[in-house]
């Protein structure tokens, strides 16, 4: 049906790997492959094989889970699309539930990856992981324009006082630092 890779982690994984809940439904438990280092695991590889024949409206859709959190919507592959990378942003343990693939298993003590064969169209309103990332870039920009801005504030009575040219200080020096060093991006990037 379908297979996984961990990049730089693991061999490719096939299904039996993964507990089947039901017809539509299978899960990994991280702690048998990974213990509880399974926020290290940043990145996830699905493709379907070639004898999994999926309906054309519909998708498997991959889920992550921290110990006590409810499943959060990570990406998909459909047959338009039968291979993705994907960015496993794990939810912080014991957050709010956002959605359960198994019945039950809201106090789960481990991580677990849940993958769920779904209807493709109502998939795409889910992609709220994309819509954090980017909310988590633009405050990390904003940040460090104002730890720069910060550098150079005076006071004037009840006012903070920046110089006129600190917005293109700064980009010079955003730009220059990304130029210089490659990885300085990256710490941008979720």
């Amino acid at each position: 049906m379908f297979g996984v890779v961990f990049p730089n982690r693991s061999f490719p994984i096939d299904i039996s790997t993964f507990t089947q809940i039901d017809t539509f439904h299978w899960v990994l438990d991280m702690n048998h492959f990974v213990g509880e280092a399974y926020d290290q695991i940043s990145d996830m590889c699905i493709f379907l094989l070639n004898n999994f024949n999926l309906p054309p409206d519909k998708a498997l859709a991959v889920y992550v889970q921290s110990p006590g959190s409810a499943f959060v919507f990570c990406g998909a592959v459909t047959l338009a699309r039968p291979s993705a990378v994907l960015s496993l942003q794990w939810p912080e343990p014991g957050s709010a539930a956002q959605m359960q693939l198994t019945a039950g298993d809201s106090s789960s003590l481990s991580a677990k990856i849940g993958v769920s064969v779904e209807d493709a169209a109502a998939l795409s309103s889910m992609d709220v992981v994309a819509e954090r990332r980017i909310e988590r870039l633009a405050m990390k920009v904003g940040e460090n324009l104002f730890n720069f801005m910060q550098s150079f504030c005076g006071v004037d009575g009840s006012k903070l006082v920046v110089p006129m040219d600190i917005l293109d200080r700064w980009f010079k020096k955003f730009q220059e630092k990304a130029k210089r060093d490659p990885g300085f991006l990256k710490t941008f990037a979720l």
